[in-house]
């Protein structure tokens, strides 16, 4: 099965093995969560969501992405501000597609 699901403002296509990062989820590695904003399920779509249709997944990592620089400056003004961001993500892996 295929579906669409939306978690953390974002929009992800999913398989059954799919391994996604999505923003960072406050759930311990190893443990499951059911994802119920599924926007589409092969071909069949909702407004906005499907309600019998559920994504099982698992939990594998937390960690950060690697380091973006901003670099800001305006010419011939000696002004230059230098900063470094890492975004937090979650590794899920989709176990199963469940359509009641």
């Amino acid at each position: 099965m295929r579906a669409v699901i939306e978690t953390g403002g974002k929009q992800y296509y999913v398989t059954e093995g799919t391994e996604l990062y999505v923003e960072k989820l406050d759930i311990e590695a190893g443990e499951t969560i059911e994802l119920d904003k599924v926007l589409m399920c092969n071909g069949v779509s909702g407004r906005p969501y499907l309600d019998n249709v559920k994504v099982e997944a698992e939990v594998v990592k937390h960690g950060k992405q690697k380091k973006i620089i901003i670099f800001k400056y305006r010419a011939k003004k000696k002004y230059r501000r230098k900063q470094g961001h890492r975004q937090p993500y979650t590794k899920l892996e989709i176990k199963s597609i469940s359509a009641k």
